[in-house]
């Protein structure tokens, strides 16, 4: 297993063609500071330029928390222009894992409050196991969730639902997450990471070309009417249909092997 770091609170490790992208940044709880944030940024370009990575799985180091979302520590010594400049920062962050185009899988323990849990949302899917504690508090502190919260949570919820969670900034334990969507798979205490890496695993021996193919077409058809979104469908389906994958999986079917992707 090979490891790369990115400044001293992020690292990728590699588990063949899945990419572990880790915060580590254990004695603030995974709190995003502008330099995490920017080192976030700087190691999703990376995952986003890898050919090899076929699916990243997002996981923690702090043994309570996957993150507990922005530094407010740091934010107390800010003034209006500081905070002005560290948005950028911030949003790239969040952004950067929101649009790699290989599926993403969080694996959340703990507490996952704020951006922590915006990190979460913008993954494709979350395993969370028994001692997850997610939400979006942003409003109890004066602000509002700005790293895709007020976006994604409701999208995954619906906009009453994601309003109520909002609006009284409060708290949600993993069984309730579980049952509402907040979290997609609810796995015993201290198994998030061992499971979403074997999720990871399930996905990675898929096409390369098919997964980011799939990933592309959900996320741009999701809104959009039916007729736009099977349109938007069908340039995916072109873009895999003409490719070497396409004619290795076929092959590999009728030959009754497990593929060797080209991955173009």
């Amino acid at each position: 297993m090979s490891e790369q770091r990115f400044g001293e609170w992020i690292r990728i490790r590699r588990h063949g063609h899945v990419a572990e992208l880790v915060l580590d940044r254990p004695k603030a709880m995974n709190a995003v500071s502008t330099e995490m944030g920017a080192r976030i940024a700087e190691a999703t370009a990376a995952l986003a330029a890898d050919a090899s990575a076929r699916v990243v799985v997002l996981t923690s180091t702090h043994e309570r928390a996957f993150c507990v979302g922005a530094d407010l520590k740091e934010r107390n010594s800010f003034t209006e222009a500081d905070l002005a400049r560290q948005r950028p920062h911030a949003r790239a962050a969040y952004t950067g894992v929101l649009e790699l185009p290989v599926p993403t899988v969080a694996a959340v323990h703990g507490f996952a409050l704020g951006g922590g849990y915006e990190l979460a949302l913008s993954c494709d899917v979350i395993v969370a196991d028994t001692t997850a504690v997610v939400g979006l508090p942003e409003v109890s502190v004066g602000v509002i969730p700005g790293g895709g919260g007020t976006q994604l949570l409701p999208r995954r919820v619906g906009a009453a639902r994601a309003a109520e969670l909002i609006f009284t900034a409060r708290r949600v334990a993993a069984e309730e997450a579980r049952e509402l969507g907040l979290v997609d798979q609810l796995v015993p205490e201290g198994e998030d990471r061992t499971e979403a890496l074997a999720l990871a695993g399930r996905m990675a021996a898929n096409s390369p070309v098919g997964l980011r193919a799939a990933k592309k077409a959900l996320r741009l058809g999701h809104g959009l009417d039916l007729r736009t979104g099977l349109e938007v469908e069908d340039a995916a389906w072109r873009a895999v249909a003409f490719s070497g994958d396409r004619v290795e999986g076929v092959a590999a079917f009728n030959e009754k092997r497990v593929p060797e992707w080209p991955g173009v």
